[in-house]
């Protein structure tokens, strides 16, 4: 006669890593259910299983079942957020955002829009420079408390020259009490086109100036 211990104790291990690791090289509720109908035929009439036994492996079988509804549920629910996530980002394009970023691009006779991260209060200033890292616009936003400060460059250099179009690097700095501190900028670009990843991705928006951005990024749509 089979020892019903020994086939009680495998079931067990299986079934433990079977939800562990949802192989099916494991057990399924399919299988579970044929080792338990023939744990019944083999069993020792003499000693029957106990009913704890009995009750603790039904138990193991609810709470497989269980899980594997909760992970076929999760994995819609995913499916439909990232749909909506690229109806939502493919809406987006040909419209402008602002997103974070150090390059900006500006067109032939355009402006560029941005904004910096205050983190406290302070003198905020913007430099805008050319790929030769030159120097060619400084914009003072004045006093400014935490929050975002947005600024407009209006393409021109502090001489009043107006500047070729093309991408310029944007920085900031907040001075407080004769001290300055790095800020994080954002800057203003047109979307061009979207990207769908994996399941689970957030959708990729390409920025014109910034590059690739994940539309959780962007922090206002102008």
């Amino acid at each position: 006669m089979t020892d019903m211990n020994a086939i009680g104790n495998s079931l067990n291990t299986a079934m433990a890593t079977s939800s562990g690791s949802g192989s099916r090289d494991q057990l399924g509720q399919s299988d579970f259910l044929k080792l338990m109908i023939e744990q019944f035929r083999n069993q020792d009439p003499t000693k029957p299983m106990e009913s704890g036994e009995f009750m603790s492996q039904l138990a193991q079988f609810s709470t497989v079942s269980g899980i594997q509804g909760l992970q076929t549920s999760f994995n819609a629910l995913a499916a439909s957020l990232q749909a909506d996530q690229a109806l939502r980002a493919a809406d987006l394009v040909g419209h402008r955002v602002m997103v974070p970023g150090s390059t900006a691009n500006l067109a032939a006779g355009g402006t560029v829009g941005g904004g910096v991260d205050v983190q406290a209060g302070g003198t905020v200033v913007v430099k805008i420079t050319d790929a030769s890292g030159q120097l060619v616009r400084s914009l003072n936003l004045g006093e400014r408390p935490a929050g975002l400060a947005q600024f407009a460059w209006d393409g021109k250099a502090d001489d009043g020259t107006p500047m070729p179009a093309g991408n310029y690097a944007v920085s900031a700095q907040v001075w407080s009490g004769g001290a300055s501190q790095a800020a994080g900028t954002y800057v203003v670009g047109a979307v061009s086109g979207v990207s769908v990843g994996a399941t689970g991705a957030a959708p990729t928006l390409q920025v014109d100036g910034v590059g690739a951005t994940t539309l959780d990024q962007v922090k206002q749509i102008m």
